[in-house]
């Protein structure tokens, strides 16, 4: 509850009590000015409750722009972490395969070479 809803709620009553007392003793004057005073808690009253509102909306946004960030940061750091993996498995599999290549030079010529055949084999018009 904030200043504007206390200071509302108390005119409002404050009204109350000035129209009672004015329909009591015959006065139409402070009738009057109790219920312009009602009225004006009660917009006093409302505006402090909109206000209300409007900070825990703020509230709301930022805890939820702070949560998004921290997520963000988070995959981030995830998706920097499985890129280096990546890298370091692609280098230990390149050198892998250069290894088995030289370790095989025949092997790995006649694989080629059957590669090349079956390729042009297959882009040749007919078969």
């Amino acid at each position: 509850m904030n200043r504007d809803q206390i200071r509302g709620a108390s005119r409002h009553l404050k009204g109350r009590a000035q129209t009672a007392l004015g329909g009591l003793t015959g006065d139409p004057a402070r009738q009057v000015r109790g219920a312009v005073n009602q009225v004006a808690g009660g917009a006093q009253y409302a505006y402090g409750r909109a206000r209300d509102r409007a900070e825990d909306l703020a509230d709301d946004g930022r805890h939820l722009a702070e949560a998004a960030r921290t997520r963000a940061d988070h995959l981030i750091g995830e998706g920097r972490e499985r890129a280096r993996d990546v890298r370091r498995r692609g280098a230990v599999y390149g050198r892998q395969a250069i290894r088995t290549v030289e370790a095989n030079r025949t092997n790995t010529l006649l694989g080629l070479a059957a590669l090349a055949f079956a390729a042009g084999w297959l882009v040749r018009r007919t078969r």
